[in-house]
C-alpha cells in the first residue's frame, strides 16, 4: 500500500507545479527501466500515461486515484516481466 500512497503524493505535486499552468511530466521506472511517463495538463485538469512499451498509447484520467491506480498496475505488470 505504500507505494499507491506514493504515486498519489508525486501526481499531487505534478498537481502543483501545474498550477503555474505549464505541463509537468514525471517518468515512473521499475529496476531503472520506465514503465512509462505521466504528465498533467493544468488546462484540462487531466493527467496523461503513455506506457512506454506501447509506443503511442496515451491514456487520459481526469481521477487522480484512478491514475495512481493504473500506474500502480503498470508497475506491478513490469514486476512481474
Amino acid at each position: 500500500m505504500s507505494q499507491l500512497l506514493g504515486i498519489i503524493q508525486r501526481l499531487k505535486t505534478l498537481q502543483e507545479q501545474g498550477e503555474q499552468g505549464e505541463t509537468q511530466q514525471r517518468f515512473f521506472e521499475y529496476n531503472g527501466k520506465k514503465v512509462c511517463e505521466v504528465k498533467y495538463l493544468p488546462k484540462q485538469d487531466t493527467f496523461e500515461i503513455e506506457v512506454m512499451n506501447e509506443k503511442g498509447n496515451s491514456f487520459p484520467f481526469d481521477n487522480i486515484d484512478i491514475t495512481a491506480i493504473e500506474i500502480y498496475e503498470l508497475l506491478q505488470e513490469a514486476n512481474q516481466e
